[in-house]
């Protein structure tokens, strides 16, 4: 069961239901799930259709992954499941809102992941304001944190996620680890309408020190979800060293958090490469 003093909410991240019933038999609790089209493409359904040398037609595949998200909302019924939109560099706003209109009618407890994008940061201010709930992905540095924060303002707390990838910043020598500890500071000048949800992580340590640091939310692969079953639920110690050998440690910016949305360079490489890198994993799928 959740240990007494566990501050951050725990997701898997995962698009199999299977996986999510054995961490749920696992842990006792879950908070919630994220998916992505990546982990769609790997959930075991999907494989044994590709290993046959079959593929899906559009139609066939947003079914599929409704069928998937519904399955998983069963087993953690009124928790966040994140349902991601297909964006490529090209989507515009209008794309995006349709598709999330969508698939917020899927489940009634989805939080509809868009892509750090100029037309993704549109979309959400619009659904935001239709009560909508969102999750930016692919975040990598404080302006994106920034302008999420500022086109989102007047959300209530629960209703925005920011999903920075730590593992993904490690990849490129960089402390993933230090850039979450930037962008809960600099929310903490702000509002609280938008909740940290740590993603890619990729070690155990990542992990602990994600519950060191109180990130809001952290959605984690189930090999270290298992990890942490095996070493008794442990929570880090206040003196616990987190090691970042090697990394370069990320300087914190002073942003103003009062700027519009639209000042902020939301730009960056690796979020160009996330969203290459989901849209190829889909497009493998179709006919």
């Amino acid at each position: 069961m959740r240990p007494e003093n566990l501050k951050t909410q725990i997701f898997l991240d995962s698009g199999d239901p299977q996986e999510t019933k054995d961490i749920l038999d696992l842990l006792g609790f879950l908070d919630g799930q994220t998916t992505n089209p990546s982990l769609f493409a790997k959930s075991p359904e999907v494989q044994e259709k590709i290993a046959k040398g079959e593929k899906y037609s559009k139609e066939e595949i947003y079914a599929e992954y409704k069928k998937i998200i519904q399955e998983i909302s069963v087993l953690i019924p009124k928790k966040s499941v994140s349902v991601e939109v297909y964006a490529d560099a090209n989507t515009s706003t209008e794309e995006m809102l349709e598709q999330a209109r969508e698939m917020n009618t899927w489940i009634d407890s989805a939080h509809i992941k868009l892509p750090l994008t100029a037309e993704g940061l549109k979309a959400a201010e619009i659904l935001v304001g239709e009560g909508v709930d969102v999750n930016m992905t692919l975040i990598f540095n404080q302006e994106q944190a920034a302008g999420v924060y500022t086109a989102t303002k007047g959300a209530r707390k629960g209703q925005v996620f920011l999903s920075p990838f730590v593992g993904r910043l490690d990849d490129i020598g960089l402390d993933g680890m230090s850039y979450i500890k930037n962008v809960l500071n600099m929310y903490k000048m702000g509002d609280g309408h938008v909740e940290v949800l740590t993603a890619s992580v990729r070690s155990y340590n990542h992990f602990l020190r994600c519950l060191q640091l109180e990130s809001d939310l952290i959605t984690v692969p189930a090999k270290i979800l298992r990890e942490w079953a095996e070493n008794n639920f442990e929570l880090p110690e206040s003196d616990w060293q987190y090691s970042a050998e090697g990394l370069q440690e990320i300087e914190y910016q002073e942003i103003d958090l009062n700027k519009n949305y639209t000042e902020f360079n939301i730009q960056h490489d690796l979020t160009d490469k996330g969203i290459e890198k989901f849209v190829a994993d889909w497009n493998n799928l179709l006919v």
